[in-house]
């Protein structure tokens, strides 16, 4: 009776594990997934080695933070800046998108830092890899908010959507630095 009981035990212990390995793997590829920053490129909003946590619902929006795989097969961390159709342009450090102009508040730091010309130089998108003054349809123009040092849309290209893993705004480690990011 008691080797009946210990099997039990042993079976509905498995069970539980089995259960629980199984939700965290469909968690974690088709809801949630943590990502590290490596590299500069998204300073001063987000910092090399910060931890974060992607989610993968739901469209990516207009100043969204990003994770999606690069041509180079890495996975770049950037800001979503053009949607499909969209006509972007940079003029004496100001952002225009469809020839309107947009407030940037997250560069408010940096820009006050930089005194060695713009944060980010004067282009068109039509300058740029894209090929087209417009936003490819299925695609997203992408920019790290360390203009200078950002590799992104300006010189890779427009993002397919089917590239993009998901978006990101909470920063759950380092501990000191647990925040939630806005536009």
């Amino acid at each position: 009776m008691a080797d009946v009981k210990k099997q039990n035990e042993v079976w509905e212990w498995g069970k539980a594990l089995f259960i629980a390995i199984a939700i965290a793997f469909i968690i974690r590829i088709f809801l949630f997934t943590p990502v590290v920053v490596d590299g500069s490129s998204m300073e001063p909003t987000l910092h090399e080695n910060e931890r974060l946590i992607v989610t993968k619902i739901g469209e990516p929006d207009r100043f969204d933070i990003i994770v999606f795989h690069a041509p180079n097969n890495e996975d770049y961390i950037k800001r979503v800046i053009g949607l499909p159709g969209d006509h972007i342009e940079y003029k004496d450090d100001v952002l225009y998108i469809n020839g309107e102009p947009f407030d940037e508040p997250y560069l408010n730091e940096y820009k006050q830092k930089v005194n060695d010309g713009p944060l980010t130089d004067s282009f068109t998108l039509q300058e740029t890899p894209v090929g087209s003054d417009l936003v490819p349809e299925g695609h997203l123009f992408v920019m790290g908010d360390n203009r200078k040092y950002s590799k992104d849309s300006r010189h890779i290209g427009a993002i397919p959507m089917e590239e993009v893993v998901g978006k990101t705004n909470i920063v759950y480690f380092p501990i000191q630095d647990i925040k939630v990011i806005g536009k």
